[in-house]
């Protein structure tokens, strides 16, 4: 056989090489590329509809529990903050949300309970002017309440313009008969209620926008505890509603009595009715 010349060399070359590129670019097109393409955009939060970002705000900012002073802040609570310094606007739609949730007046753990600044009275006042629920603890450190546990102008609480509902859970009853001989130095049977029903009323006088005050406690207070029914008819004397926790089912049918019958039946002194402290100022 003679040899091939050069020219059809190269010509079946090139045609190889133009069938190999031809099976690549059909591959290809079966089975594209995951790199990313030069064109594509970022992802454009701002562009949702502003129902949809406040539910994403909700899922990302709001904790299983009140917000307050705590040692385990650095983990639950600041890494969620980093979505307020994304932007401005970020932050104007934000900051709301995150403060919607409960925030507890006075820190309970051990670390912060003497403070001498609340949660409430680090918040610049336009955090403050945000919030819309408070949860008032009754009970720690019941036989020597810190100096933080006051209604004083400095705490802020003028600034809480949005502020619906307190939220009171009572620990513990200082007034019941158990604790006869462990008061403390000169603390009697109402000390503490009396202690507890001033920080209801300054609450109450500085923050015009309340509407409800939900009582519920541990298992270890009665519905008829002297405390809670002094609690419930300041509520009601100053005007406002009250509710019932979940934690005891006071609220639910059969558990508690209706405000108005109760108070009618105090009156009338019918079956012994719970005793009742009056509390004046």
């Amino acid at each position: 056989m003679a040899p091939r010349s050069k020219t059809a060399s190269k010509t079946a070359s090139k045609t190889a090489s133009l069938t190999a590129s031809a099976a690549t670019s059909a591959v290809s097109s079966t089975y594209p590329s995951r790199a990313p393409s030069p064109t594509r955009q970022p992802f454009r939060f701002l562009d949702l509809p502003p129902e949809l970002r406040l539910r994403i705000y909700e899922a990302v900012l709001h904790t299983t529990r009140p917000l307050d002073l705590d040692p385990t802040n650095h983990r639950t609570v600041l890494p969620r903050l980093a979505l307020l310094l994304a932007s401005r606007q970020l932050h104007a739609e934000a900051y709301p949300v995150l403060y919607a949730q409960p925030l507890r007046l006075y820190p309970t753990n051990a670390r912060f309970h003497r403070t001498t600044r609340p949660l409430l009275a680090r918040l610049p006042p336009h955090y403050r002017a945000a919030i819309t629920t408070l949860e008032l603890r009754l009970g720690p450190d019941w036989s020597q309440p810190p100096a933080c546990q006051n209604t004083h102008p400095s705490l802020g609480l003028a600034d809480c313009a949005s502020l619906r509902t307190l939220k009171i859970l009572v620990e513990l009853d200082p007034s019941d008969a158990m604790f006869e001989g462990h008061r403390g130095r000169g603390a009697g049977r109402d000390t503490y209620l009396r202690f507890c029903v001033g920080l209801l009323r300054g609450v109450v006088a500085q923050v015009a926008s309340l509407e409800t005050v939900e009582i519920d406690a541990w298992p270890g207070v009665k519905r008829d505890a002297a405390l809670v029914v002094a609690l419930q008819r300041e509520v009601v004397g100053a005007g406002l509603r009250v509710a019932w926790g979940p934690l005891r089912g006071w609220g639910t049918e059969g558990g508690a009595v209706e405000v108005g019958l109760e108070k009618g039946m105090v009156g009338l002194m019918l079956g012994g009715g719970p005793r009742v402290v009056a509390v004046r100022g």
